[in-house]
């Protein structure tokens, strides 16, 4: 289904397709009328795209048919081996971690994981992690440091899941646990928002030495939603939330929060996940390259300093 906002690009593809149909059925030429369109639909997405509200990222970071964490693991990843776990209690489906080639160089690599469709969803808790998530991460963090291998995460989650269970099984502390232990990794990690980075819940597995983000993605404390409700006691104040909250891509890389932006495929990377994977792809593989020329204590300082740094200011 497309996003509000999205209908007039839709109405256009499908009078384009209807153009084409009838022209094969009734051998007709319609050549140069259905260029016109096809240039009227780009300058039509480019436009659209270019000036959306952060409400309307918001939308398009979860909106339907956008690359999922297991999408780009089989796609970007060569041999992933999934590792399953936490050696404690269970093996939590939201988030999915293991062993895998970039382009030839080993990794560890972490993807939080959302259904791609409703059955899906229940199975991933909409990838929402328990605390055997967390406890799983820092497992795998362990391992990859035992065996010097760089650690990858895909970020993508609306946060941590605040259910009873998961307070009595010690979630707040697991996620600090977890945001400690990356921070000590000595091998370089790498961090990347592909859709919905949703406070501790994210920052659980995102003290990387580079932190990346889709041009659509959101990374932010807390929802719009649930921002909305505690402010305005009315959750459809959400679009107001969304500007105050500054969550895109823009705005974290002016406030320093994250390091770089991917230019997502004209439209979004659910309208194209194939060209939206390969670009994070190429990213990895850059960001990777340039870390792996600095030793171990500059790794961890790198990371203690970046973190240290978010959030300040000058008083004028």
């Amino acid at each position: 289904m497309p996003l509000s906002f999205e209908q007039p690009i839709v109405e256009l593809e499908t009078k384009i397709s209807d153009m084409r149909s009838y022209a094969a059925e009734q051998g007709v030429d319609l050549t140069d009328e259905i260029q016109l369109l096809e240039q009227r639909l780009e300058r039509l997405k480019k436009e659209t795209f270019a000036n959306l509200s952060r409400w309307q990222r918001v939308q398009v970071a979860r909106a339907p048919g956008r690359p999922t964490g297991m999408d780009y693991l089989q796609s970007i990843f060569e041999d992933f081996t999934e590792l399953h776990g936490d050696r404690a209690l269970g093996d939590d489906p939201a988030l999915v971690g293991g062993l895998a080639f970039l382009q030839g160089q080993s990794v560890m690599v972490l993807a939080q994981q959302k259904g791609r469709d409703t059955k899906e969803n229940i199975h991933r808790n909409f990838g929402m992690s328990h605390p055997s998530g967390y406890r799983k991460a820092i497992r795998l963090f362990d391992l990859a440091d035992k065996f010097h291998l760089p650690v990858i995460t895909l970020i993508d989650t609306p946060g941590a899941y605040p259910g009873i269970a998961a307070e009595e099984q010690g979630q707040a502390w697991v996620i600090a646990e977890s945001i400690r232990r990356m921070s000590r990794l000595r091998v370089p990690a790498i961090s990347v928002v592909i859709g919905e980075g949703g406070s501790g819940g994210a920052l659980a597995v995102g003290v990387a030495n580079r932190v990346l983000i889709l041009e659509n993605a959101i990374y932010s404390v807390i929802s719009p939603e649930s921002c909305a409700a505690i402010l305005w006691r009315d959750s459809t104040e959400a679009p107001k939330a969304a500007e105050a909250l500054r969550l895109t891509a823009d705005d974290l890389l002016q406030l320093g929060i994250v390091d770089r932006v991917i230019d997502e495929p004209v439209g979004g990377a659910h309208r194209n996940p194939g060209s939206a994977m390969e670009r994070v792809k190429g990213a990895l593989v850059e960001e990777l390259a340039a870390l792996m020329s600095l030793t171990s204590d500059e790794w961890i300082r790198q990371r203690r300093e970046r973190f240290r740094h978010l959030g300040e200011f000058d008083l004028v």
